[in-house]
């Protein structure tokens, strides 16, 4: 879905004046259409995680708090593992085998995933900088109540990508996501990108630390988002 300039400003509570600024100094990424701007809503919740940024009010905002209730990262990373020295050439087999392992998932949906997988244009990368994306597919997928996955990929060379990361850096890592809601999709991307700008996960899996520390760092970072929620709610 994409928004245009005076429904991202009621988003954040801003004038359209802050948003052509943010534009053009702090890179919002935008879509020149017929001599307008639109803004793809998972590409601004990436950058609005990035700089510290939550929408309040209209298209962006979420419904119950800063984040969906309930959504919890640790437990949807231990579904779907943590899997390192991947070849890049290897990752869409890798994508396979987690949507593969999704036991509460029907087999016709996983083999739907599957060919999705493939499709061209069916995956979108989201590279956030450091050396990290944040792939998830193009078209909104959802798994269910308590379905949702995340994946952690380390690669053992750069994956070669269509959009280039924000700092420049080589992607190398990879947190591959399917929520399991409409409603948790864009906060998993937003908690996601938190979670990856912190410095202990960010460190932690940088050096490939073993997997349990990895997953206690990302508990962490959950109990973080649902204090960010409270104090949301409170304001």
């Amino acid at each position: 879905m994409y928004l245009n300039v005076v429904e991202l400003a009621e988003s954040f509570g801003v004038s359209e004046k802050v948003v052509e600024d943010w534009i053009r100094d702090e890179g919002l990424p935008s879509v020149p259409d017929r001599g307008r701007l639109l803004f793809d809503r998972a590409r601004v919740a990436l950058w609005a995680a990035a700089h510290g940024l939550t929408a309040r009010a209209g298209f962006l905002a979420p419904e119950n708090g800063a984040f969906t209730n309930g959504l919890d990262l640790a437990p949807m990373l231990r579904i779907g593992g943590i899997w390192r020295d991947v070849p890049a050439s290897g990752v869409i087999e890798v994508l396979e085998r987690v949507i593969a392992g999704l036991s509460a998932v029907p087999g016709p949906v996983r083999t739907l995933l599957s060919q999705r997988l493939r499709g061209k244009g069916g995956i979108n990368w989201a590279p956030v900088g450091r050396g990290f994306a944040l792939p998830h597919f193009s078209t909104r997928v959802t798994l269910g109540r308590d379905a949702g996955v995340v994946a952690l990929l380390c690669l053992r060379e750069p994956l070669a990508m269509t959009e280039p990361s924000p700092d420049g850096a080589p992607v190398t890592r990879l947190f591959f996501f399917i929520p399991p809601s409409p409603r948790a999709h864009l906060d998993t991307l937003a908690r996601l990108s938190r979670a990856v700008a912190q410095g202990l996960l960010r460190g932690l899996v940088e050096r490939t630390a073993p997997d349990e520390e990895v997953f206690l760092a990302l508990v962490a970072a959950d109990g973080a988002g649902v204090t960010e929620s409270k104090r949301e709610d409170r304001a």
